[in-house]
């Protein structure tokens, strides 16, 4: 009967201890109701809060952990629409993704009123995404995605203050004074263009950057042919130039000649007069292919029979 009897009261035993005994986590908030009302609340990061604890058993007392530490999610991604101050368009929507990080101020403001960090995020989401569809629509497009180094920062740095502390009262102190919750930051992570309107968008930027590059084709095609002119009018220049100096360089050439056939005519006009009959004869029968029968006895062949001597120069006095 004993061994019955112990057999029973090992189970129970074990189920006891299991149910009586908890540990208290440095990382966690450790809350215990009897019956549903809060009889204590460990702080595992308070000293000597962490540790070992006993309780009764379930279901007289039941525990509730609670992660202390810093906690984060994202918010659900949201189409917002941005001032549009230059009259409509179909790049005014964006769809902001951010991140809230919070963490629990009071357990028992908590648990009463949120009761898990599922209900928190919920009641976070809802509350933030409001603020921020609110301040997206008084920002303009510009203002989120920008090409001006350091816009879209202080932008973004605005906007996180306006969430935490620009409300009435500033979304920091609502949460902790009214769910035990703080808090500690928002920010927005990503923009971007909504998923049906994001090709349209595209077909513009490649619209717009096609014009771009007629333009620069056209503008480059101008420059060409001012280019090609400006070289053109140069060659035509510089070719005038050359031929009138061609044509005065013959000129000297054709006057120096004359006067150096002169003086020689002059020194000795009997030899001139031969050397000049040479080239007649040359241009005559240079060819090698005509023949012609003429008589010696005339005078035009009178120099291969007398030849004249030539003539010494005449001295300068």
């Amino acid at each position: 009967m004993s061994a019955r009897w112990l057999l029973l009261l090992v189970p129970v035993g074990l189920w006891l201890a299991s149910t009586s005994l908890y540990t208290v986590d440095a990382a966690e908030f450790v809350h215990v109701t009897q019956f549903g009302r809060r009889v204590a609340v460990h702080d595992g990061g308070a000293p000597g809060e962490a540790g070992l604890r006993v309780k009764l058993p379930w279901p007289i007392q039941a525990v509730q952990r609670l992660d202390r530490r810093l906690q984060s999610f994202e918010l659900p991604p949201a189409e917002l629409l941005t001032n549009d101050g230059k009259g409509g368009g179909i790049d005014r929507s964006l769809t902001i993704d951010a991140t809230v990080c919070w963490r629990i101020a009071d357990v028992d403001r908590f648990v009463r009123t949120v009761g898990s960090a599922d209900g928190a995020q919920r009641l976070l989401a809802q509350r933030i995404s409001s603020e921020l569809g609110a301040a997206i629509g008084e920002s303009e497009m510009e203002d989120l995605v920008s090409l001006e180094p350091g816009r879209v920062d202080r932008r973004r740095a605005a906007l996180r203050t306006r969430l935490l502390d620009g409300g009435s009262p500033p979304l920091r102190e609502v949460s902790e004074e009214e769910n035990g919750i703080k808090v500690v930051d928002v920010r927005l992570r990503r923009t971007n263009h909504p998923e049906r309107v994001r090709e349209a968008i595209f077909d513009r930027i490649r619209s717009e950057r096609a014009k771009k590059a007629a333009d620069y084709s056209s503008e480059g095609e101008r420059l060409a042919a001012d280019v090609r002119s400006t070289a053109e009018r140069e060659v035509a220049r510089l070719k005038t130039e050359a031929e009138a100096r061609a044509v005065e360089l013959r000129g000297q050439a054709d006057a120096l000649s004359d006067r150096i056939r002169n003086e020689a005519a002059l020194a000795d006009p009997k030899f001139y007069a031969f050397l000049r009959k040479l080239e007649d004869y040359q241009k005559m029968f240079g060819d090698g292919k005509s023949t012609l029968l003429l008589s010696t006895h005339r005078e035009m062949f009178d120099l291969l029979y007398n030849p004249p001597t030539p003539g010494t120069p005449k001295k300068e006095k």
